[in-house]
């Protein structure tokens, strides 16, 4: 760690109009989550992290919900490379780079041998976690608009939080701009893949928005990679509104290949136009819930029946197309892959 310095309402039934900014980050965006149903989908990939090490990695990805244990691990690679006597030639010490004045004032003494130490691994590791969770909450006070919280908290750990709100983004530093990127892409290493449903372009899509049932709705919520903290209404709930759950669906049916647009009204736009009557699972349904917009997005699986993630205070769920809400309202489908 190198420090270099001390919406509108949702409608009632509809998804996010707003339009996010993606962050191009191995693929897609640059947030990760670890809370996947079954703890399968990016939970720590055990054979990734030093033995010695594992407990305390995965204690630590129980600080709080925006450091996972994936999280941590990459974040340590990054740093020292599973190094614990590391020194940076500006002074970080330890598996986790702290600076000696940032030490003094977040380090515990997670081995309890009544020393805080830098060098001891549960010591960095703990203390690493701490520090973490801070600095997310710390940049989410800051109220950066279409706020990547774990960005911006892997930013403000390297660059430190005050160069986050002077930006009010990722510092335009090539070393904390590098540091950000390569995190997030190890993250990937320290998780454990999905199992890849077989079948059709459209099975896939069912299977892999099916694995979320039961996940909050999170207006602004979810990505690429899964639930995430949203913004407004959903600052606090990670989980994935309409268009982030089709978005990731057909992100992982096409195995990474395809990144489609991340509101319902790009979407609508994308892939092939399909005839009611043409329907099969794995196509997505727009919605004008509220009027002029498409602003509702679902996907079909089958026997007059959706999956979508509905609205706030709702989770992940089926509901059918015959049910008069949905069946008075215009409708698009589209089909990708």
């Amino acid at each position: 760690m190198s420090i270099k310095g001390a919406p509108a309402a949702l409608l009632a039934a509809g998804c996010t109009t707003v339009v996010l900014i993606a962050t191009a980050i191995a693929g897609g965006s640059a947030d990760e989550t670890d809370n996947a149903p079954g703890g399968s989908e990016l939970g720590l990939n055990l054979q990734a992290v030093p033995a010695a090490y594992r407990d305390w990695i995965v204690q630590a990805g129980k600080t709080c919900p925006d450091v996972s244990p994936a999280l941590i691990a990459a974040q340590i690679e990054a740093e020292s490379g599973w190094n614990p006597k590391a020194q940076s030639p500006v002074g970080a010490q330890g598996l986790s780079q702290f600076m000696p004045g940032t030490w003094d004032t977040w380090g515990v003494d997670a081995d309890n041998n009544g020393e805080a130490d830098p060098f001891s691994p549960p010591d960095a590791i703990m203390t690493q976690a701490r520090y973490d969770c801070w600095l997310a909450k710390e940049v989410r006070s800051y109220k950066i608009k279409n706020i990547d919280t774990r960005r911006l908290m892997l930013a403000a750990y390297n660059a430190g939080p005050g160069a986050v709100e002077q930006y009010r983004d990722v510092p335009p530093y090539a070393e904390t701009q590098a540091y950000v990127a390569r995190i997030l892409q190890l993250v990937a290493k320290y998780s454990v893949a999905i199992d890849e449903p077989a079948g059709p372009f459209g099975a896939r899509v069912v299977a892999h928005a099916q694995r979320w049932t039961g996940t909050p709705y999170s207006w602004g919520g979810g990505n690429i990679n899964g639930p995430t903290f949203g913004f407004a209404q959903g600052a606090n709930t990670r989980g994935f509104d309409c268009s982030s759950l089709v978005q990731y669906a057909v992100y992982h049916a096409s195995g990474g290949k395809q990144t489609i647009g991340r509101t319902s009204q790009v979407q609508v736009t994308q892939g092939k136009p399909v005839a009611r009557g043409a329907m099969r699972p794995g196509d997505i349904i727009g919605f004008k819930l509220n009027g002029g917009s498409w602003d509702h997005i679902a996907i079909y699986i089958g026997d007059g029946q959706i999956l979508h993630a509905p609205r706030t205070g709702q989770t992940v769920s089926t509901a059918r197309l015959t049910d008069g809400y949905y069946a008075s309202k215009p409708q698009t489908i589209r089909r990708f892959g």
